[in-house]
């Protein structure tokens, strides 16, 4: 499987190398190495049923997806790394989207 970066090119998919990105934004946080190992397991699977060429995008939101579901932290850093984040405001939208959920509609 080959991933295509934003500038065109390609380069073969290296699971170490989504591992050691996951790895970091994971540093002093409760998931285990195995937890990890897996993750980037069902990210390979995802990507490789879909596509033979993801993009760097398709990987960051596959690894996104998961560590969601995985850790807030881990994922408010992976996510400040993966989009970007320039400022302090950045963080407060991603956390409003990680926290968002629709309230019940309360009775009258």
């Amino acid at each position: 499987m080959w991933v295509v970066k934003r500038s065109g090119q390609r380069e073969p998919f290296d699971r170490a190398k989504l591992i050691a990105g996951v790895q970091a934004a994971c540093k002093n946080r409760p998931v285990t190495n195995d937890v990890l190992q897996e993750l980037a397991r069902q990210v390979e699977e995802s990507l490789r049923s879909t596509t033979s060429e993801p993009t760097t995008q398709e990987v960051g939101v596959a690894v996104l997806e998961r560590l969601k579901a995985l850790d807030d932290v881990a994922y408010l850093r992976f996510a400040s790394v993966y989009k970007g984040f320039e400022d302090a405001g950045d963080f407060e939208r991603e956390v409003g989207l990680l926290v968002k959920t629709t309230e019940p509609k309360q009775p009258v």
